[in-house]
């Protein structure tokens, strides 16, 4: 058992849909049916913006650091047909649960139970890794999209927050990328603004 616990519901209005909880936190909901229903509204706003990236349909490079579901990584898929794409996550539990239950599906290969997925030929590789050792791997101009939706159960970790972690992501942008984070935070709005600072 790791440090949180983890667990998948089922989403009794959307049948073969799922939501991921960490000690009883939602990080993301998935429905193997239909991979471009975003549920959650932070999901939505950067699936908006991954829909802006590039013209409707044009392949993308995007690194997802923090993959909880796959969630928008299975919208990209289906939505940019191939795509090349990196998430990054740091449990090896919510890794291993998503890999077994809420398997990617593929081109020829059955998928879960309930309506077909979308066929889709876009690439999604999963790295178990921790975001911040995996972003100063990769190598410059290495991606169009970099989403940052890093947290260890609700509070986003301090070494994804700082300037430098900033500049990494930059490097591994391409002049024109999109860096995108998911800024958990509440009135008076405190750690968003030291996170837009960053940048």
């Amino acid at each position: 058992m790791g440090k949180y616990r983890t667990e998948l519901l089922g989403d009794a209005d959307r049948p073969g849909a799922w939501m991921l909880l960490v000690d009883g936190i939602p990080q993301s909901h998935v429905d193997l049916g239909d991979p471009q229903h975003l549920e959650l509204e932070y999901i939505q706003r950067l699936g908006h913006l991954v829909d802006l990236a590039a013209p409707a349909g044009a392949p993308l490079r995007v690194l997802h650091l923090g993959g909880g579901g796959l969630t928008l990584a299975r919208y990209v898929a289906v939505t940019r047909p191939g795509s090349r794409q990196v998430a990054v996550e740091a449990s090896a539990e919510v890794a291993e649960l998503v890999r077994r239950r809420l398997p990617l599906s593929t081109p020829g290969q059955a998928g879960p139970p309930g309506p077909p997925a979308r066929p889709h030929t876009a690439q999604i590789s999963v790295r178990l890794a921790d975001a911040r050792a995996a972003l100063e791997e990769f190598p410059a101009d290495a991606f169009d999209v970099l989403i940052c939706d890093v947290f260890d159960g609700a509070r986003t970790p301090g070494h994804v927050t700082s300037v430098e972690f900033t500049a990494m992501a930059a490097k591994a942008l391409a002049p024109s990328g999109i860096y995108a984070v998911n800024v958990g935070d509440g009135p008076p709005l405190a750690h968003a603004r030291r996170r837009v600072a960053t940048v």
